[in-house]
């Protein structure tokens, strides 16, 4: 296992969650004084396992017909018209 790319990972994911919508959903769901905390935290990292797995297997499939390097050109643009939109807004 690659530990230089497993951090790096990690550390992109981890940066990218805080403050998003799916981590607003789940203090949201924590808050509420009825609900068993372990049942929502097994709950959102199901749901972030999922998504990551459906990311890596459609990342794995557009490699093979599309070249990474332009993968990497899309999801850079895209990152940067996200982050001047959300300067925009504020």
């Amino acid at each position: 296992m690659d530990l230089k790319l497993l951090l790096t990972v990690f550390g992109t994911v981890f940066l990218a969650e805080l403050g998003d919508k799916t981590q607003l959903a789940t203090v949201l769901y924590s808050s509420r004084q009825s609900v068993s905390l372990v049942t929502v935290f097994a709950g959102a990292s199901l749901a972030l396992i999922a998504a990551s797995g459906m990311a890596v297997f459609v990342g794995a499939a557009l490699s093979s017909t599309v070249d990474p390097r332009y993968l990497s050109w899309v999801a850079g643009i895209g990152f940067i018209v996200i982050g001047a939109w959300t300067l925009w807004q504020a």
